[in-house]
């Protein structure tokens, strides 16, 4: 029977013990692991995982997600050294694996974030829970309509990366996130509300987390400002350094740079000499 954990089964009850019932193949149902009480002969639906012993046991608490079956699994425990547990929907929670995880843990899904995952093994046979690929997600997508455009929608993000991270909304659009449109790298698992800001042929949208330009401005111009301050009053930047200087530093673009600088002077709070800027005292 232990190549039936991590499924759904239909088992008959054999007798009742001291410690709940014992199903056929030697199958224990603990009493914690249901609310009925069972008769013998009677058949009942379980689901099957091992113990911490490693013996295959029961529990009609069914899960949401099953071996070759999908599901969204809530994150509830954090682990550096081994990943995350997440719950199924029964009482064991399972580990996705930290190989299954990206690189830096500082975009590994918090507790709370939701993961589409399934049910497989390890190499010693225990239940990992498995974040779905890209080809399972694309039998999955809707074709999002033009009118979307400059709508504001809402995704949990599935893959992360330095080019952009992809989010399925709740629509069950693909949506793209650009790393330039973004404040910050999202988590996996992250739920993220942005605003499209292209539909493409295929029915997928590109997606922004940034505030409109008209928003944004003040935000990166606070930014500069809090910079400046921390570094004593002057930073070696100037509208004319290098975007991808500006970027590493301030995550933003070079143009969104320029507007906050542009607002920032205007308002004679700084002022720019030798390509860099300065605070004007005041």
């Amino acid at each position: 029977m232990n190549n039936q954990i991590g499924t759904i089964q239909k088992l008959e009850v054999l007798r009742k013990i001291d410690t709940g019932y014992v199903l056929e193949d030697d199958i224990l149902l603990h009493h914690n692991e249901t609310d009925s009480e069972l008769e013998a002969e009677q058949s009942v639906d379980v689901f099957l995982y091992q113990d911490k012993k490693g013996q295959t046991v029961a529990t009609t608490q069914l899960p949401t997600v099953q071996i070759d079956t999908y599901g969204w699994a809530k994150v509830v425990e954090v682990l550096p050294h081994l990943g995350v547990f997440v719950n199924i929907g029964t009482t064991k929670e399972i580990l996705v694996s930290k190989d299954d995880l990206p690189l830096f843990e500082d975009v590994w899904p918090a507790v709370g974030d939701e993961l589409y995952v399934t049910l497989g093994k390890d190499q010693k046979g225990r239940l990992l829970a498995l974040p779905a690929t890209e080809g399972v997600f694309e039998r999955v997508f809707e074709s999002a309509s033009n009118d979307l455009l400059n709508t504001t929608i809402s995704g949990r993000i599935y893959r992360t990366d330095r080019e952009g991270a992809v989010c399925i909304t709740e629509e069950s659009y693909r949506g793209f996130i650009h790393h330039t449109e973004r404040k910050k790298e999202p988590r996996l698992g992250e739920l993220v509300e942005g605003r499209v800001i292209e539909v493409k042929p295929d029915g997928t949208l590109n997606v922004s987390l940034r505030p409109l330009k008209q928003h944004s401005m003040g935000e990166d111009a606070d930014a500069i400002l809090a910079r400046l301050e921390e570094s004593g009053g002057v930073i070696p930047f100037s509208d004319k350094s290098d975007p991808e200087d500006i970027r590493d530093t301030f995550n933003i673009s070079k143009a969104a740079f320029k507007r906050a600088l542009g607002k920032l002077m205007k308002e004679r709070k700084i002022e720019q000499r030798d390509g860099k800027t300065y605070l004007i005292a005041k």
